[in-house]
């Protein structure tokens, strides 16, 4: 445990059962032991690798904790089990939450690496981050989110949730 509190952005998604209600049971777990201090809107987007299957909701929230890295890696990991996460990665999920940076530490272990490590790839994460951190300097490229976000080349829809989208309406990246 640390002795000070340090700024964590964390980056859930769900794409099994009622998805919304997921995200919110995760967020409530979360709060139980994290001070949940912004959350961005809720995303829904095309999954990437395994397409075939459901579109997720993503957000992104920023907490302070005092947890180590490892344990915050933990929780996360308890919560995913709680809520009904099996299977591999790139599975249809419950839930899915990502450590996407733990202050400014860079870390790469076989069961954590930080700040995550496809982040800059992915406009589901880098859009809502952007939403509640846009001037947040990556701790290795040095470049803000919102810099980062105009750099995406993956080609799939992000649409703020609860709208049903019209040709033109969704961001698609490249």
């Amino acid at each position: 445990m640390n002795n000070e509190s340090v700024v964590v952005y964390l980056g859930l998604g769900s794409n099994m059962g009622n998805r919304q209600e997921n995200l919110e049971r995760a967020l409530g777990f979360l709060s139980q032991r994290l001070r949940i201090a912004k959350v961005s809107s809720v995303y829904d987007t095309e999954p990437v690798g395994s397409v075939n299957q459901p579109h997720f909701l993503n957000l992104v929230c920023q907490v302070y904790t005092r947890l180590v890295s490892t344990a915050l890696l933990a929780l996360a990991k308890g919560i995913e089990s709680k809520l009904g996460r099996r299977g591999k990665s790139g599975d249809p999920r419950p839930i899915d939450i990502d450590i996407l940076f733990y202050g400014d530490q860079v870390m790469e272990t076989p069961e954590l690496v930080i700040p995550h490590p496809r982040l800059t790839d992915r406009a589901f994460v880098l859009v809502p981050l952007a939403e509640i951190a846009p001037d947040l300097r990556h701790p290795v490229t040095g470049k803000t989110i919102t810099e980062l976000l105009g750099e995406v080349t993956e080609r799939h829809k992000v649409c703020l949730s609860g709208r049903i989208a019209k040709e033109g309406e969704c961001t698609r990246y490249r």
